[in-house]
């Protein structure tokens, strides 16, 4: 006779067996700090290169220290209640939020390479001056202006507070965190274009990290690997891409319009190809900031994406770099503007994995140093190239 308690360890037992999906167990027993897109090792490979004035570092770092991100005089411009409409119109704070943002993780790095105490400061005092007054986000791009200033605060913040140390209210900008920004993105958006919910998921990751929060990492986890399916297509998902989960797309016709008017699919195609080159690399960069943070905390999500990422770059770069467009593609012609977005993703599937990626390798080391889109992308020749760490 099987007795209940025989029961319970059988099941128990059985439940260890079966293989872990969509979000379950993602997130780490112990969360790693600094954690967000670079960590402690990647820092000190970064201060180390500057410090010894070895190329690309030294003139990335060079042009991120003359932008307007690492000026002390900087006075932040917080606001209660952000509202970004269409295209930011209304722009009632969005650029300020995202500046700010963007500057207070320009001036942790400052700090970083030279243990300034007045870069650590000017970066604290941005962040305590939007934790003490913002409360919300308005209009239609409420989600995504959130999700690109949310991309730039963790990473800041984890610096500051895991590796300066001194932020006494270090607590409050976690409590805004928590209550102004996870609740706009944690939930993800399947019925826009990607680049949306790939920022959200991003952003939602970073959060989780410095919260410590277990849950929406492994949330933001489990949107993120149906997402990136439904981003990026390999012939092996069959005649026609993936779709997102709850977007009701689910026709021939009505796939083809989403992909933009899209009708031929090969590998590496993502969703806003045929949008323009801009609105995909924010995807790819966004994919590729997750799946940074997701490995310095232990989880090998490069190891599930590097097929469609490596597809997708080369397919990109390609046409980037002055390939004529074939007429069955986009009609025979798009914008091409990638702008400074392949560093973390060069690094990680060339440095790392060894793939290699000849298109990618031109466009990555003939525009360095990458600097910034001013949205939520920043400084990746800084801290990305060649990084083995």
């Amino acid at each position: 006779m099987v007795t209940r308690s025989c029961t319970v360890l059988i099941a128990l037992l059985a439940s260890l067996l079966v293989p872990v999906t969509g979000s379950a167990q993602a997130a780490p027993a112990t969360f790693v700090h600094p954690g967000v897109v670079v960590s402690r090792p990647q820092l000190d490979f970064t201060r180390t290169k500057v410090l010894a004035g070895a190329q690309p570092w030294k003139l990335a770092y060079d042009r991120m220290m003359a932008s307007k991100y690492a000026d002390l005089n900087r006075t932040p411009k917080p606001r209660a209640v952000v509202e970004c409409g269409p295209v930011s119109n209304p722009n009632n704070g969005c650029t300020d939020e995202r500046e700010d943002a963007l500057a207070a993780y320009t001036l942790s790095l400052a700090w970083y390479v030279t243990r300034d105490a007045r870069y650590a400061t000017k970066a604290i005092q941005i962040m305590d001056a939007w934790s003490a007054t913002i409360r919300d986000h308005t209009n239609s791009n409420a989600p995504l202006q959130t999700a690109w200033s949310a991309s730039s605060w963790p990473k800041a913040a984890e610096i500051m507070k895991h590796v300066y140390g001194t932020w006494p209210n270090s607590a409050r900008f976690g409590t805004m965190l928590r209550n102004v920004y996870l609740p706009e993105i944690q939930n993800g958006r399947a019925n826009t274009n990607g680049n949306w919910e790939l920022s959200m998921m991003e952003a939602s990751i970073g959060i989780a990290v410095f919260l410590e929060d277990k849950a929406a990492y492994d949330k933001a986890i489990g949107i993120f690997r149906t997402r990136i399916q439904a981003f990026i297509y390999l012939t092996t998902d069959g005649a026609l891409p993936k779709t997102p989960p709850g977007s009701g797309i689910d026709t021939r016709a009505e796939i083809i319009s989403y992909w933009h008017n899209q009708s031929t699919f090969v590998d590496g195609l993502t969703q806003e190809t045929c949008r323009d080159f801009a609105h995909t690399a924010y995807g790819l960069s966004a994919a590729s900031h997750l799946a940074e943070t997701a490995r310095i905390q232990g989880q090998d999500i490069w190891g599930e994406i590097k097929d469609r990422m490596r597809h997708a770059w080369g397919l990109h770069t390609k046409y980037q770099n002055g390939e004529p467009v074939p007429s069955w593609l986009c009609g025979g012609s798009y914008s091409r503007e990638l702008g400074p977005t392949p560093e973390v993703s060069y690094n990680a599937l060339n440095t790392r994995l060894g793939i290699a990626m000849a298109n990618t390798k031109l466009y990555t080391e003939s525009k360095r140093p990458h600097g910034t889109d001013n949205l939520f992308i920043a400084w990746e020749t800084l801290t990305h190239a060649a990084n083995p760490s």
